[in-house]
C-alpha cells in the first residue's frame, strides 16, 4: 500500500474520532456552529474515502479501454469533493440565517473547548502532512485535501474563538460564526471546484513551467531551436507536443536520435507523462 493510501485511510480515521466527539460537544452545547463544525468532518470522511479510491484508480496501468492511463481519476475526486463541500455550505448558511430568528439556549462547559482545541490539532496535523505528499507526488486530489483541511483549522478556531463569546454571554456569535463557517465552506469548494475542471477540460501548464520544458528541449546537442510548443494536462500530469529544428543536411537516422534524446530528457520530468517530438529540418 503506498503512502498516499496510508495516509488517506488514517484521515478517515481521524475524521471518525473528530465526527463522534464534535457530535457529543453539540449534545453538550446546542451550539450550531459546533455541529456544523460537525458535519463538516462528516463531509471529510466522505472527501477521504473517496480519495483513497481515486488513488488507487489513478495508479492502474493503461489498458485497451484507457490507452493513457487512467490520470483524470484524482481530479475527478477533487470535483466531487467540491461539489460535496458546496452542498453542506449552503445547508449550513440555511441553518445559521434560520438560528437568527429562532435562538436556542446554548452551554459551552470546559469539555466543550478540550474538544474543539483537540479538533483544531489534528487538523492541523493531518493538514501539514497532506500538504507535504501532494507537492511529492504531484497530486490534486491530497492537494485538495491539504486545502480542506487547512480550511478545517481555520473553522474550528472561529468555532472555539465564538464558542468562548458566547460563553462570554454574546449567544448571537454562535450564529454569525456558522454563517461564516457555511460561506468559507462554499468558497473553499468553489475554489477546489475550479482548479479541477481545469486538469478534466485539459488546461495548458503555466509559463513557467512552459518554459522549464522548453529549456530542456533546447540543451539537446542538435536542436537548433522550437517553432511550436503545445501541452496540456491529462489529470495531474501533462502531455507535451514539441517541433524541433535540425540541420537539413542531417541523415534521418541522427535526426530521428536527436528526436529520441528530446523525449527521454522531457518524459524524465516529473510533471511529463508523454511528450510527442516532431523534427523539423531547416
Amino acid at each position: 500500500m503506498k503512502k498516499r493510501e496510508i495516509l488517506t485511510l488514517i484521515a478517515i480515521f481521524v475524521n471518525i474520532i473528530l465526527f463522534s466527539i464534535k457530535l457529543y460537544a453539540f449534545s453538550l452545547s446546542g451550539s450550531l456552529a459546533i455541529l456544523s463544525d460537525g458535519f463538516n468532518s462528516l463531509t471529510d470522511i466522505v472527501s477521504s474515502i473517496i480519495i483513497f479510491l481515486a488513488v488507487r484508480v489513478s495508479v492502474k496501468q493503461a489498458d485497451i479501454d484507457h490507452p493513457f492511463g487512467h490520470r483524470r481519476a484524482e481530479p475527478i475526486a477533487g470535483l466531487f469533493m467540491a461539489v460535496i463541500a458546496s452542498i453542506l455550505g449552503f445547508e449550513v448558511v440555511k441553518d445559521s440565517i434560520i438560528s437568527f430568528f429562532q435562538p436556542k439556549s446554548i452551554r459551552i462547559t470546559y469539555d466543550v473547548f478540550i474538544i474543539l482545541i483537540v479538533s483544531v490539532v489534528l487538523k492541523a496535523v493531518i493538514s501539514g502532512l497532506f500538504y507535504y505528499v501532494s507537492k511529492r507526488a504531484k497530486s490534486p486530489a491530497l492537494k485538495a485535501s491539504s486545502i480542506d483541511y487547512r480550511n478545517d483549522v481555520l473553522i474550528s478556531i472561529s468555532v472555539l474563538i465564538g464558542s468562548y463569546l458566547v460563553d462570554a454571554g454574546y449567544t448571537v456569535m454562535d450564529s454569525i460564526i456558522a454563517l461564516a463557517v457555511g460561506m468559507f465552506i462554499i468558497y473553499s469548494g468553489f475554489i477546489i471546484g475550479l482548479e479541477n475542471i481545469g486538469y478534466l477540460m485539459g488546461k495548458s501548464p503555466d509559463a513557467e513551467t512552459i518554459d522549464r520544458l522548453k529549456k530542456i528541449a533546447l540543451s539537446i546537442d542538435g536542436v537548433k531551436d522550437l517553432n511550436d510548443v503545445r501541452a496540456h494536462y491529462l489529470g495531474m500530469y501533462i502531455q507535451l507536443e514539441i517541433h524541433i529544428e535540425v540541420d537539413k543536411n542531417l541523415p534521418t537516422s541522427v535526426s530521428h536520435d536527436i528526436g529520441k534524446k528530446v523525449q527521454q530528457e522531457l518524459l524524465k520530468d516529473e510533471e511529463v507523462d508523454f511528450a510527442f517530438i516532431h523534427v523539423d529540418p531547416v
